[in-house]
């Protein structure tokens, strides 16, 4: 049981397919667009909260051939612009160092110029990101989107939807217990769907609120509390 545990951090395939799109079906449209380098927009800016799937989009389309992310601490020569990388991942601006503004500013110049596509992120529209001025400018080129979070019935849909798909069967307070005593993400909820179907499969127990609570007590215990 201690690796089912420990396993609660571990990181997942993200893939376009795998978003929740819930309120955002005209972006999860745009980004296969990016994906296949057909959007007639060769920039976009997006925004939101912490958890509503900004960087698993980045993530995502960073699978693509062609590609480059460029997450926060990236170094120098990830935003030096090259001739085989057709679209370029920019995540979490707000945390971007002075140097490195200035090498996304460059960089931002060099897509326009050789036609390539960037989709950038943070917190806040790009009109009130603390950054230089003429950076902010460049991210507003495009198309600007908000990410909206999923509602706690869209989430409960999502994970009882995936819970159909392996077979498995949840009891009706599992769902609900889950989204007040976990991490309220989508990426840790689905993970610790997976452990729960595990956990289930080992001790023969049926997904029950008794089972979830024995997970999340072992959890706690391993130092994985809820965020």
């Amino acid at each position: 049981m201690k690796q089912l545990v420990l396993d609660l951090g571990a990181d997942q395939a993200q893939s376009l397919d795998t978003f929740e799109v819930g309120q955002n079906a005209e972006l999860a449209h745009l980004m296969h667009q990016f994906a296949s380098r057909t959007s007639r927009e060769h920039f976009a800016y997006l925004w939101g909260e912490t958890a509503a799937g900004k960087t698993h989009l980045l993530h995502a389309l960073g699978a693509t051939p062609g590609s480059r992310y460029i997450g926060a601490g990236a170094a120098e020569s990830d935003f030096v612009y090259a001739g085989d990388v057709s679209l370029y991942l920019l995540d979490d601006c707000n945390l971007l160092s002075a140097d490195a503004q200035i090498d996304a500013f460059a960089l931002f110049n060099q897509i326009r110029e050789h036609g390539a596509y960037m989709v950038s992120t943070g917190p806040v529209p790009p009109a009130v990101l603390p950054v230089r001025e003429d950076l902010r400018t460049r991210m507003g080129w495009g198309l600007v989107y908000q990410i909206h979070g999923l509602t706690d019935d869209e989430k409960i849909a999502a994970l009882t939807h995936a819970a159909d798909a392996r077979g498995l069967t949840l009891s009706a307070s599992v769902l609900p217990y889950l989204l007040s005593h976990f991490r309220r993400d989508m990426r840790s909820l689905s993970t610790m769907l997976d452990a729960l179907d595990q956990y289930s499969l080992e001790t023969q127990r049926p997904v029950t609120l008794p089972l979830l609570r024995d997970l999340l007590s072992q959890a706690n215990q391993e130092g994985d509390p809820k965020a």
